[in-house]
């Protein structure tokens, strides 16, 4: 898989989620058994932002090392926030909503693997 090709599966996993928390968070708070929308939307306004930077990314000519980087620091970083909000939030979220953390945390570290990896290519 071309590095081109790992930007485009993360802009369309990142985007897809993201369109799904903005719109639909009433789904998410119930299957988190949470009162509040608000996380929800505003991580998928993230998510859609981040998106389309990692899509116009990925659709450069040359791909900007310094951007891919960004990509990769900023999913670490998600990877880190991940295991930190599920040790935090725990015994106040459902089993199914720290499941489901550490599933995106999962899929986002291999997307920060794999680019990685393709980076170290150039």
């Amino acid at each position: 898989m071309t590095l081109k090709n790992v930007l485009l599966t993360n802009a369309v996993s990142s985007g897809m989620t993201g369109v799904l928390l903005a719109t639909l968070p009433s789904v998410f708070t119930q299957l988190f058994e949470i009162g509040d929308n608000t996380p929800f939307i505003m991580v998928g306004i993230f998510l859609i932002v981040f998106s389309l930077f990692v899509f116009a990314t990925a659709m450069k000519g040359n791909i900007p090392i310094g951007w891919t980087k960004f990509i990769i620091t900023l999913d670490i970083i998600w990877v880190i926030a991940s295991a930190i909000a599920i040790i935090i939030l725990f015994s106040t979220i459902s089993t199914i909503g720290s499941f489901m953390i550490l599933a995106v945390a999962g899929w986002v570290g291999m997307m920060a693997y794999l680019q990685s990896k393709n980076l170290n290519r150039i």
